[in-house]
């Protein structure tokens, strides 16, 4: 009974290799090819196995490293995982934001981002004001400003001493990053912007938890970039800034304690906690490489936030489960700090406040109900992440030489190459979400059939966001949403259908039971991502009586449904009774094709289409 008891679990069975498993699922597969068949292609430009195994961890580093310590891979803390959990409010009025700043401190969050503009007039007053009762020790600062950043720290600064507060026990941080500006508005804000960035450290060096350099990775996510693109263009960035301020004199261990890199997270779950996890691998290598006085000065400081980029205004609920997918890769990933994004963000001015609720809860529930703030680097160990994490690492380095090779950030961006690789992968994401390999769930895939928008939208919420000043020196990265192009798409057909009538698309389905049925249901959500009424039924007995109901519901659309056999013996029968009073399209690519389109048929429907084009030529046809 001891013996049994001391046992290794399944000890009695003898070890596959991994090429046995992949026999075995070749087998499964009855002869598909096992890359083609299984193995992913990632966005970032390599190959993702459908599984991994012990053995694939042997030529992986840093796997003895343990959590808070160099190169900081498994996170900057030894003990837990806690992060800030931040709220940014919009500072339309101080005394306004001041009452609901104090009122969402009381609903858990412990980060604050003050939203300014205008901030050349900005006084001590103001700032009195704006964090009237708040206990600035106990809950983490931070502002998010245009220009005059100076005055906003000016003002800041004077009132904690004036509270007799310690410098070091003042976190937060504050958004200057004069190369974010220049990839947004082609230029920066200042003739000489690191003597700047120069000047705010060194009137901030006593406050040793509160940064003051920022680097905005997040700027490249919202324009459609590439993860690997992300990582690798925000480290040429954050060495930008070391250089340039070792170059004026300063010490790297004034500088890499100063730097807070700012990323935004998609919907990629275990991509983007890899993507946290070889950021700070990379960084803490970079900053070794300029001799810091202690390894403490490698760890890479994170805020993160919900990412733009993949959120929609359809089905806007849908927004929730991608927000919490996000926080929680976020969270594991090791951040140490996180914005949720409210769910309604992308088209209401201003928040609701159910929306922001929300989002605070969706970090709160993570953390006190879930003890995700318990665990250090959750994900260590897992064989699929620590691949991950070393495939995005070695890509971001790749990337980030090339762009040291360029003669670095500054220079890469004058020479275009940043624009250029981003604006590569933002095309080839809108083409897959066109045909419909990236879905977006409510938009392009499973649309509310009854979902529709009756009221005009900024054309903004639709169209890239150009920051582009009018003396830009560099072509511009414009954040835009994903889903944006079927959405405006849908919207015209919302706001023709206020006027005209909602355009009926009816199925005819006939024949096969089961290919029917697949078929309907294909073409009811194919014609549903445009805002067509779609109408479905069992099924005709004969091609006559299907005529019949298409005539009675008023179908500007027929979609024939039926087997890729059966197509040949009805199909041109019922095109000939409608085509003078319907749009008739045979859902499928059937073999058949040439006879059919010979007869006429000219409109098909099938998983290889490019669904947004496609919908475009259906409105097109109908005068939307």
């Amino acid at each position: 009974m001891a013996e049994k008891e001391n046992c290794k679990l399944f000890s009695e069975f003898a070890p596959n290799t991994m090429q046995e498993w992949i026999d075995k699922v070749t087998v499964d597969l009855k002869g598909a090819d096992f890359n083609k068949k299984l193995v992913w292609r990632t966005n970032e430009g390599f190959n993702v196995q459908p599984m991994y195994r012990l053995e694939n961890m042997e030529d992986l580093k840093n796997l003895s490293c343990l959590p808070g310590e160099f190169p900081f891979v498994r996170g900057n803390k030894k003990d837990n995982n806690d992060w800030y959990i931040r709220q940014d409010i919009v500072v339309e009025n101080v005394a306004d934001a001041n009452k609901k700043a104090l009122d969402v401190l009381n609903r858990g969050v412990n980060s604050l981002g003050f939203v300014l503009s205008g901030c050349s007039d900005f006084t001590k007053a103001d700032m009195e004001a704006l964090l009237k009762d708040i206990c600035l020790e106990c809950v983490e600062i931070n502002f998010v400003a245009g220009c005059h950043k100076s005055v906003v720290l000016d003002a800041f600064k004077a009132v904690v001493e004036e509270r007799g507060i310690a410098p070091e026990k003042i976190h937060g941080g504050i958004n200057i990053d004069p190369l974010s500006a220049l990839t947004r508005k082609g230029k920066c804000c200042n003739e000489n912007p690191y003597a700047v960035i120069k000047a705010n450290a060194e009137k901030m060096a006593a406050y040793k938890n509160f940064k003051t350099i920022e680097v905005g990775g997040y700027v490249f996510n919202n324009a459609g970039s590439s993860i690997v693109q992300e990582l690798g263009f925000s480290l040429a960035a954050g060495v930008e800034y070391l250089d340039k301020l070792t170059d004026t004199g300063m010490s790297v261990n004034d500088i890499a304690p100063k730097m807070r890199f700012h990323f935004a997270t998609g919907s990629k779950y275990f991509m983007e906690i890899a993507k946290l996890r070889a950021a700070r691998y990379l960084w803490a290598h970079i900053v070794k490489a300029y001799n810091p006085c202690c390894d403490c000065k490698c760890m890479m400081n994170i805020h993160a936030e919900t990412s733009e980029w993949n959120k929609t205004v359809y089905d806007p609920n849908v927004n929730m489960l991608r927000t919490q997918t996000e926080t929680m890769s976020a969270v594991l990933g090791g951040v140490d700090s996180f914005t949720v994004h409210p769910f309604d963000d992308t088209f209401e001015c201003h928040p609701t406040e159910l929306a922001e609720r929300v989002a605070r809860n969706q970090q709160l529930l993570l953390k006190e109900e879930s003890h995700f703030a318990k665990i250090v680097d959750v994900a260590g160990g897992s064989y699929y992440i620590e691949e991950l994490t070393q495939n995005i690492a070695e890509a971001a380095w790749k990337l980030f030489l090339e762009v040291q090779e360029q003669g670095g950030y500054v220079e890469a961006m004058k020479k275009g190459f940043v624009q250029a690789a981003v604006k590569a992968t933002a095309q080839a994401r809108d083409l897959a979400i066109a045909q419909r390999k990236e879905n977006f769930v409510g938009v392009n895939q499973f649309p509310n059939f009854n979902e529709k928008i009756d009221r005009e939208l900024c054309a903004c919420v639709f169209e890239p966001e150009d920051m582009t000043a009018a003396d830009a020196e560099v072509e511009t990265l414009k954040p835009y949403r994903g889903p944006a192009a079927f959405e405006a798409m849908r919207l015209k057909t919302d706001m023709f259908a206020a006027k005209n009538g909602r355009p009926v698309v009816y199925m005819f389905p006939m024949g096969n039971l089961a290919m029917r049925k697949a078929r309907a249901q294909f073409a009811c959500n194919f014609f549903a991502c445009a805002g067509f009424e779609v109408k479905d039924n069992n099924g005709f007995k004969t091609v006559d009586e299907g005529v019949q109901a298409c005539l009675d519901n008023k179908a500007s659309i027929v979609v024939l449904c039926s087997s890729d056999d059966e197509y040949a013996g009805f199909a041109p029968e019922a095109f000939e009774k409608l085509k003078d009073k319907a749009i008739v399209v045979v859902a499928g690519n059937p073999e058949s094709r040439p006879e059919l389109e010979a007869k006429g048929l000219m409109n098909y429907i099938h998983v290889k289409n490019n669904v947004l084009e496609e919908l475009k030529a259906y409105q097109q046809k109908l005068g939307i």
